[in-house]
This record gives structure tokens, C-alpha cells and sequence, in this order.
């Protein structure tokens, strides 16, 4: 199969069955997967914790949870701690989504065990568009209706129009800066094999496929985490 044709292929929306009227998809499935996994993990990694006489691996996973607490603390402030654990759960699901590609296999013609969803634009804009509604019901929340609406006219009124631009912009920001990252990576791994197939793809793809698949999903989650802070953020 020539790169041409990968690339077609990466891009398809591969259906593989469907409910009632619910196509369901290989990216759908491999979601699935993940979140079958997390769910094991989560059981077994919190198995048996006591709050008196701790074991390692309890105190281990604590510092772990507080560790990506405070991150996300630190990114959102004072005022949208509230959304911490929102953040921490896009963190998490996209940073594994895309580490999913560590193991991707190519089980039929038809689907591929566990390539990353976040290669699907469907799913990259679901989650930007997840993003965007959490981030104006914080809004909403915090300066209630009328002062949400009013924001739009923040600094000056005729900077509206722009103003609700944004709502459309910001997500497709989120969406497309993921999903370019991802496939872009892909796109690389894919000339280095066919440039130089032995050694030297080996370190790139430590980097596309572990630093960079951790990297996107902190920079969603960063940029999601300031849109949040200033749509709870008071008029000065």
C-alpha cells in the first residue's frame, strides 16, 4: 500500500456495525476498548486502600492524583478549581487515546486494534466541542445570563461581532491543532519508514508516538483550562 493510500485510509471513517440507527465506527470501538481498560485499572490499582497504614501502592497512586491535581489547579486558578476534574479527564482520556498508537494492529482489512481516535476528525471535534460548551456554562454559571451575554460586549461594544466569533473559532482551534498534531506525526513516521526503514525511525517514533501524544493532550487541556478561567473571571 503506497502513502497515498494510507494517508485515504487514516482519514476514512471506518464503519463497522451498526445499532438500530447508530453507525458504530472503529474509532467508537477502540474508545470502547480504552475505556474498558481505564475501568480495570482503576479496580485494580485501588484495591484495597485502607485510610490508616497505607501500603506503597496506594500512596503511590496518591501522589500520583495529587500530583495531577495541582497541575491542573495551577492551570486553571482559584476561581475554576471547580473545573479541575473535568481537565483531569480530557487529560487523561486524550493522553491515552494517543499513546494507544504504541500498540495499534492491524486485526482485518476492516479495523485496526487500538489506533488512536484522536486520528478521527469526529472525535477531535466532539472533544472540542465538549470543551467549549463546559467552558460557557462556566460562563454562565459564574455571571449568570445576562452577564454572559454582556461579556460579549467587553471592552467595547463594537467588538461583538468578534467577541461571539470566538465561540466557532476556539473549538475549531482545539480540534484542528490536535488532530493536524497527531496525523502530522503520522505523516512523518510514515516517510522516515519508506526514506530510511531500519534505525533511524526508532527515536521519531519515541518522540510522535509517547512525548508528542502527552504533549497534544497537556496543550488541549492548557488552552481548555484558560478559556475556562476567563469565562469565570470577574470584570474588573
Amino acid at each position: 500500500m503506497g502513502l497515498g493510500e494510507k494517508l485515504v485510509e487514516e482519514l476514512g471513517v471506518k464503519p463497522l456495525f451498526s445499532i438500530g440507527p447508530v453507525v458504530i465506527t472503529e474509532s467508537i470501538v477502540n474508545t470502547w476498548i480504552l475505556l474498558v481498560i481505564v475501568l480495570i485499572a482503576c479496580i485494580l490499582l485501588t484495591r484495597g486502600f485502607t485510610v490508616e497504614n497505607p501500603g506503597k501502592r496506594q500512596l503511590a497512586v496518591e501522589a500520583f492524583v495529587t500530583w495531577v491535581r495541582d497541575l491542573t489547579h495551577s492551570m486553571l486558578g482559584d476561581e475554576a478549581v471547580g473545573y479541575s476534574w473535568f481537565t483531569i479527564t480530557m487529560l487523561f482520556f486524550i493522553g491515552l487515546t494517543n499513546l494507544s498508537a504504541l500498540i495499534e494492529t492491524a486485526v482485518s482489512d476492516e479495523y485496526t486494534f487500538m489506533k488512536p481516535p484522536t486520528k478521527d476528525l469526529n472525535v477531535t471535534i466532539a472533544l472540542a466541542l465538549m470543551s467549549i460548551v463546559i467552558v460557557e456554562i462556566a460562563g454562565i454559571h459564574r455571571k449568570g445570563v445576562g452577564g454572559w451575554l454582556k461579556s460579549f460586549t467587553k471592552p467595547i461594544a463594537i467588538i461583538t461581532p468578534i467577541n461571539i466569533l470566538e465561540i466557532i473559532i476556539k473549538p475549531l482551534s482545539l480540534c484542528m491543532r490536535l488532530f493536524g498534531n497527531i496525523f502530522g506525526g503520522f505523516i512523518i513516521m510514515e516517510l522516515l519508514k519508506i526514506l530510511v526503514p531500519l534505525a533511524i525511525p526508532v527515536p521519531f517514533s519515541c518522540y510522535f508516538e509517547i512525548f508528542d501524544a502527552l504533549l497534544q493532550a497537556y496543550v488541549f487541556v492548557f488552552l481548555t483550562s484558560i478559556y475556562i478561567s476567563e469565562a469565570v473571571e470577574q470584570e474588573g
